[in-house]
């Protein structure tokens, strides 16, 4: 017969040795940290992730100087959305120029549509298909000489606008000219979309 004491002593053996593997696996023994839960993976809305956490909103400690012609129109502008600067503005401005001078050399309505207002679209639609149909060349971006703000306001419908005075040069791989224009960009600012539309586009003197 076995002895008694010895198969309890048994089982408590293995049996401490099972809760100390279950100790050691959930990350409570040792050196070993917990397991954390994974993140669970942002909502989609049409099949489209959901955008990072907006930038936190600046403090007056961290207000933005504003200079120039244009001082008064952008602050009233950082007024009503704080996550605006002037550097950032231009910067955006500077590429929607190259992408929008691009599109109108190669023609392409479809890029163009998303990036102009109406008036403006449809004045540069006629304009491609004059050029089209006369066979002329297209005149193509070869560098931004100059890209500054000259004029800003707020509406009292919320909607913003800044005019950037631009020098351009460009070239149809004959000839080169000089452009000087003032383009006129507007945006809502109280509208999720981040995005400024060319709203005008002026000779500039």
């Amino acid at each position: 017969m076995s002895n008694p004491v010895i198969e309890v002593l048994i089982l408590a053996a293995v049996a401490l040795f099972v809760l100390w593997r279950l100790y050691v696996a959930l990350g409570r023994g040792g050196d070993e940290r917990p397991m954390q839960r994974p993140a669970p993976a942002p909502e989609q809305r049409g099949g489209a992730p959901e955008t990072a956490a907006p930038t936190p909103r600046r403090t007056d400690m961290e207000r933005p100087i504003f200079t120039g012609p244009a001082a008064g129109g952008l602050e009233e502008i950082y007024n009503a959305d704080r996550s605006f600067t002037s550097e950032d503005f231009l910067r955006g401005a500077k590429a929607a120029y190259q992408m929008i001078v691009a599109a109108y050399a190669r023609g392409d309505r479809a890029a163009l549509r998303p990036l102009l207002d109406d008036d403006v679209y449809e004045a540069w639609d006629a304009a491609i298909t004059e050029r089209d149909a006369s066979g002329a060349r297209a005149f193509e971006l070869l560098r931004i000489k100059r890209a500054e703000i000259e004029r800003a306001e707020l509406d009292n419908l919320g909607v913003a606008r800044v005019s950037v005075r631009y020098e351009a040069e460009l070239g149809d791989g004959e000839t080169t000219r000089t452009a000087k224009e003032i383009w006129t960009f507007k945006r809502e600012v109280a509208s999720s979309d981040p995005n400024w539309l060319l709203d005008d586009v002026d000779i500039a003197g």
